[in-house]
């Protein structure tokens, strides 16, 4: 995959700490964004499991039984439960093996 040039402006005297510590820049500032990148990706899945949207912690709260009974008249063979594996939402915990 080809490289993109970007420019990227730094207080001089970390642009000095940078050139002390590393030997190679772009090899630097790039896996410093990458681990950025993900870390900012783990913090928007915590923040999503700790407060789920509405509807989602709503459909949670209904359980397997409850929403497989609820599944439109004729759509009944969409669903097999004995292939599935109980599962409940646990406030905190997120998805955790149900009884």
């Amino acid at each position: 995959m080809a490289a993109h040039r970007i420019t990227v402006t730094l207080p001089p005297e970390l642009a000095e700490e940078l050139d002390r510590a590393a030997t190679n820049r772009s090899r630097f500032v790039a896996e410093a964004i990458r681990r950025e990148l993900e870390r900012r990706r783990r913090e928007a899945l915590r923040e999503s499991l700790d407060s789920p949207h509405p509807e989602t912690a709503e459909l949670a709260g209904t359980g397997w039984s409850e929403w497989a009974s609820a599944v439109a008249e004729g759509d009944e063979g969409l669903l097999d439960a004995r292939e599935g594996k109980p599962v409940r939402w646990s406030p905190g915990k997120g998805w955790v093996k149900g009884k």
